[in-house]
């Protein structure tokens, strides 16, 4: 360290010196002697200790900053001096001269350090606690407020006594913490509505990657949509679909907003030109009857025929058939999707999705024909059958053959 011109003539510098020195006297004595009762009560000295000398040591700093101690060695303030001398990072003497200028403004918190009742994380607390408080409360609210929280030091350390912190005001002065609650969540909510935002970029390999940015409360209703079709048991999960998947997991969840965008009725937002926002799939009609040749979007997009084929069965998606020579055959012909009475009906029936050991409730089914609609199935509840969204994708997998077993549940097997 670089020495300063210096005496010991004041009575804190001389404290000081006799303090390290009486330190520096035990440095090499051994321990073996002491007792258990005695290093107990040695461990207590000692940390009361280090909270006084925390103390005098900020209120020393504080005044070195009035008298510009350092400054004659070209350091920009005391505190950046005492940082470089002592090799104490920038960060923690910052902080500690931050503490040191707020104990000035709360006399009782330095008081309770410089007498050891505190420890000096505690006091931070405190003092951080209370200079938090709004600027309009009542005069009498911030005195208070620190005799709880040292009251409360007693029996709490720094991390439980920041807990206290956070909701200060409500134990202190309940009606002014309604008050101030009201307006914070106001301006968070009217912050986060001008903030929303939706990006969708697509990478031209078939994904889209997006980012979003909702108010808590649209996101909390989004996420509890898509936890209900992510939660329910489906076949051949209880053991992990792929590495690493566990619970909700993120794969899970972004499958569940696949069945939350599909299920959603095309009536139920507004239209756009007089034309309700739906997708439509072209295809050939050899597509339709399962063949390979992919169908398109009317968005320009390309989907496999296998998928193209699953859509064609649910309600909302109208498909657009065409002829060899791109002549449309039927847009939307109604009676090829279940009523709304026939799906009750098929629920009241399959109890859920009719996959072999699937549990997936009525509501997150899809009505599926068991015969084509475009081989000549009918759409009636007799030759009808629920499935959830994963095994009424895999029907139409030409990956998988399927059969029913002998109590009328579906059985998949893959393809060799």
């Amino acid at each position: 360290m670089t020495a300063l011109p210096h005496s010991f003539d004041h009575q804190v510098a001389a404290a000081a010196r006799r303090c390290a020195e009486a330190v520096e006297s035990v440095s090499d004595a051994p321990l073996w002697s002491m007792g258990s009762g005695e290093v107990g009560e040695t461990l207590l000295v000692l940390t009361r200790a280090r909270a006084q000398l925390d103390e005098l040591l900020m209120r020393v700093l504080r005044h070195g900053e009035t008298v510009e101690t350092g400054l004659e060695t070209g350091a920009v303030s005391t505190t950046s001096w005492w940082s470089h001398e002592t090799r104490t990072t920038r960060a923690e003497a910052h902080r500690m001269r931050r503490l040191a200028e707020g104990l000035e403004r709360h006399a009782c918190v330095r008081e309770a350090l410089a007498a050891g009742e505190v420890l000096t994380d505690q006091a931070r607390v405190i003092v951080d606690a209370v200079d938090a408080l709004p600027d309009d409360v009542a005069e009498w609210v911030p005195p208070a407020a620190t005799e709880f929280l040292l009251a409360r030091a007693h029996d709490h350390d720094a991390k439980a006594l920041r807990v206290l912190g956070r909701r200060l005001l409500e134990v202190i002065d309940p009606e002014a913490a309604d008050a101030e609650e009201a307006r914070r969540l106001e301006a968070e909510e009217r912050e986060a509505r001008a903030a929303a935002a939706l990006t969708m970029s697509d990478d031209g390999h078939g994904r889209c990657h997006g980012r979003f940015t909702l108010p808590t409360l649209h996101a909390e209703m989004l996420r509890k949509h898509l936890m209900a079709l992510a939660s329910p048991a489906r076949a051949g999960t209880t053991a992990p679909t792929q590495p690493g998947e566990r619970g909700l997991s993120r794969h899970r969840m972004g499958r569940a907003f696949m069945d939350y965008i599909e299920s959603r009725p095309a009536d139920s937002v507004p239209s756009a030109g007089g034309v309700p926002a739906t997708v439509v799939v072209t295809m050939k009609l050899s597509t339709l009857l399962g063949g390979l040749r992919a169908a398109s979007l009317d968005t320009g997009a390309r989907i496999s025929a296998g998928e193209a084929r699953r859509l064609a069965c649910k309600a909302g998606i109208i498909p657009v058939v065409l002829g060899g020579r791109s002549v449309v055959l039927d847009v939307g012909r109604k009676r090829r999707f279940h009523s709304e009475a026939q799906r009750i009906a098929m629920g009241v029936r399959d109890g859920g999705c009719t996959a072999a050991g699937c549990d997936a409730p009525p509501g997150l089914c899809h009505a599926h024909h068991d015969v084509a609609w475009s081989k000549g199935g009918g759409t009636s509840v007799e030759q009808g059958r629920l499935l959830c969204s994963k095994h009424h994708t895999r029907i139409h997998d030409p990956a998988f053959q399927h059969s029913l077993d002998k109590h009328g549940k579906v059985l998949f097997s893959r393809r060799t």
